[in-house]
């Protein structure tokens, strides 16, 4: 290696990149696939559906602020891990940590299974595609996104701004085509919009439901935590990005949901398991077999995103003490290689022995039970730590409506469909103290990781990153 080249995660990206990679984020394959969950639970009226989607907007926004004060207080990489930790402890901070490396390997087993699976299925029009074909596609796929990020972050720069921009064309075609056909007024389209408050109203219950289907839509605005140790300024930078791409996010979504409702019924809309291709269909006939593939496109880039954030989770782990030398180990090119390499390999177990992804749902869970226990840390913290060093505070009114959702996604599972799942997701959490007794409390050295860490790193090589201090004297300025 270069002895003059520092190997550190290092402070190279900009407000652009911020911005797609939030945008990035956010927009997955649900606006594409089934917005029909709001209109659903909507009772299919077509003016309350599209105020919840503007609700779900500001939602979001809370809670991307509340993380944002998480990210500029704590300027690292993986910041909600060491902020999980400074609030409640090495235990629970380890507890966190186990939940995410199953939960990070599941998300991107499902995204890569999602992806082939709209990948090629248009070479099966006739039927589903089978499994074999899925899963190898969605193996090669996953290990290339492994390698992408083996070579650094700033080597990605140019596949988000591509990925934004088709996203963004797709979405801003699919929106102008609507507006468009209001514009023109053939009745059958201005019709359905017209009335759009005289359908049944929803109860609060149902509208509760449609605001969960639509804030997942919009979920992904706290992932500046995962790269906060590799922003410029982000004390300036991250709110900026929150207040450019969630706004841009909010108009195309609701374009969007419009010129769906413009051309298609609240019955073919809820009939379709994939409102963006039926969409397609009606307008543009001919354009339908390459939306597939637009998806697939779509969910490469946040595959690439996920196993980039669930990466940066195990490399600051491993420099707090709570996972082996070995994952806080850089390549050449500033790339935690054998956190990627970790996440990848897990993923691709996922791959392999799983059809469907039924555990995300439970999964997603778990995460929930983690997002309100660092809204709580936040209050904690404010009260135990007045003092300390906070370029930004969230509005306090922020923190406990992002609280109320937390607690709603947590408690309303369990009551309205109480399975043994959830107890079992309880158990898995705490079973993580099993190897934390040991391991980290009282530190039973295992020698032979020492040795792996060692042939590791003269066959990948790679090393432990340069001490700097450049993280924490950056957030002043």
């Amino acid at each position: 290696m270069d002895t003059e080249k520092k190997i550190q995660l290092k402070r190279e990206l900009g407000y652009f990149w911020g911005v797609n990679f939030l945008i990035i984020n956010i927009i997955g394959a649900g606006i594409f696939i089934s917005p029909k969950g709001v209109l659903e639970y909507s009772c299919m009226n077509v003016g309350v559906s599209l105020c919840i989607w503007a609700a779900c907007a500001v939602l979001s926004m809370t809670s991307s602020l509340c993380s944002a004060e998480i990210g500029i207080a704590f300027p690292y990489s993986g910041a909600h891990y060491y902020f999980i930790k400074r609030c409640f402890g090495s235990s629970i901070a380890f507890l966190r940590l186990w939940t995410s490396l199953f939960t990070g390997a599941g998300v991107v087993a499902s995204q890569a299974l999602l992806l082939a699976e709209y990948g090629i299925q248009p070479f099966y029009p006739s039927c589903s595609a089978p499994s074999l074909p899925k899963k190898c596609l969605a193996l090669a796929v996953l290990w290339i996104v492994g390698i992408l990020n083996s070579r650094g972050v700033k080597e990605m720069s140019w596949l988000q701004t591509v990925s934004t921009v088709l996203k963004m064309c797709i979405l801003g075609f699919i929106s102008l085509s609507g507006v468009f056909m209001l514009v023109r007024g053939k009745k059958e389209n201005v019709r359905r919009l017209e009335n759009a408050f005289d359908a049944e109203f929803p109860e609060i219950s149902q509208i509760i439901e449609a605001v969960f289907q639509g804030y997942f839509a919009f979920s992904g605005g706290g992932c500046f935590t995962y790269v906060a140790g590799e922003l410029k300024k982000p004390n300036k930078t991250i709110p900026r990005c929150i207040f450019t791409a969630l706004p841009l996010v909010t108009v195309v979504y609701l374009l969007a949901n419009i010129s769906y409702m413009t051309v298609l019924t609240p019955r073919e809309i809820l009939s379709s398991d994939a409102v963006a291709i039926t969409w397609t269909d009606r307008v543009i006939p001919q354009l339908t077999w390459t939306v597939p593939f637009a998806i697939s496109a779509s969910l490469f880039s946040n595959l690439v995103v996920n196993v980039l954030e669930s990466a940066r989770v195990s490399f600051i782990a491993s420099e707090q003490g709570q996972l082996p030398l070995m994952f806080s180990t850089l390549n050449v090119h500033s790339s935690p290689f054998i956190a990627v390499l970790l996440i990848v390999s897990m993923g691709s177990i996922v791959i392999v022995l799983t059809n469907l992804i039924q555990l995300i749902n439970y999964l997603y869970f778990a995460v929930s039970i983690w997002t309100l226990l660092s809204m709580i840390g936040i209050l904690k913290l404010r009260y135990q730590e007045p003092n300390l060093h906070r370029p930004y505070k969230v509005f306090l009114p922020f923190l406990f409506i992002t609280m109320a959702i937390s607690l709603c996604l947590v408690l309303i599972p369990l009551v309205k469909s109480p399975k043994m799942h959830y107890i079992y997701v309880l158990l898995f959490l705490l079973s993580g103290l099993l190897f934390y007794v040991p391991l980290i409390r009282y530190k039973v050295k295992l020698v032979w990781f020492e040795k792996l860490t060692c042939y590791l790193q003269l066959l990948f090589n790679i090393c432990i990153p340069d001490a700097s201090d450049e993280q924490m004297s950056e957030v002043g300025n």
